[in-house]
């Protein structure tokens, strides 16, 4: 047990464990003595591995469980990537002091970097603490360009916040409909290569949901503008049909 356990990278207390927890299938016995073989060790790796990718030991078991009832654990680590990979394709951006300037001025207050802090816009680079990381470059340019427009970078980061809770919401909604409709459906009893055929339909839904939010927000934004101008319109024929009020002819 030691030496598997050496090998393995992990303390025999640990390994006692995993053999209680049943993550491990039975030594050979012969007589008193336990022999662990390579698949004793590989089952030890795939535990470390899946632990790196963020399972629970009781989601390992569930694993190993479906591996030793005939299901392709294969599958099912590809849905569980499909699920789990990541929906934005956002860069991060290191900025020194002078860079943050260049960008936004004398906006670069105390207040709007607590501000942006906040939201999650940038944070402190632990090695250089001297730099910021900004989460998303086209979120940076966006905010820039505002700024370069005249917004104010304290409203742009305000509307950020805003912006944030609108989306965490359309977030919910599609993740509850993609749950309910295609994953819990199949989620207790996955037949060989039905983790597979789900992973693809993910992989099918995942633009989708940002073409909804584009092609909404787009109309939104239209029949928002066309209310404004009208508006504006409107009241610039009021304010043009108003009576003279400058003073008398002498």
């Amino acid at each position: 047990m030691a030496e598997l356990a050496k090998e393995a990278g992990i303390s025999v207390r640990t390994l006692r464990f995993y053999r209680e927890r049943k993550l491990l299938p039975p030594p050979r016995r012969e007589g008193r003595i336990a022999w662990y073989g390579d698949a004793h060790l590989a089952r030890l790796r795939t535990i470390a591995a899946l632990l790196e990718r963020g399972h629970t030991l009781g989601g390992i078991a569930e694993l190993i469980g479906a591996w030793e009832s005939g299901r392709d654990v294969g599958e099912l680590l590809g849905l569980e990537s499909a699920i789990a990979t990541p929906w934005s394709e956002e860069t991060p951006v290191r900025l020194a002091p002078e860079e943050l300037a260049d960008s936004f001025g004398a906006d670069v207050t105390a207040e709007n970097l607590a501000a942006a802090l906040d939201i999650g816009y940038i944070a402190v680079d632990g090695e250089h603490p001297e730099t910021v990381v900004h989460v998303s470059r086209r979120l940076l340019d966006a905010s820039a360009a505002l700024v370069r427009e005249g917004v104010p970078l304290s409203e742009v980061l305000a509307a950020g916040r805003a912006v944030r809770t609108h989306v965490d919401a359309l977030a919910d909604l599609f993740t509850v409909l993609i749950r309910t409709h295609v994953i819990d459906p199949h989620a207790h009893d996955l037949t060989p290569g039905e983790a597979a055929r789900m992973a693809e339909a993910l992989d099918r839904l995942r633009p989708l949901a940002k073409n909804v939010v584009d092609a909404e927000l787009s109309m939104a934004m239209d029949r928002r503008v066309r209310a404004e101008l009208d508006a504006w319109l409107k009241e610039r024929a009021e304010a043009g049909a108003a009576p003279d009020t400058g003073a008398d002819d002498a």
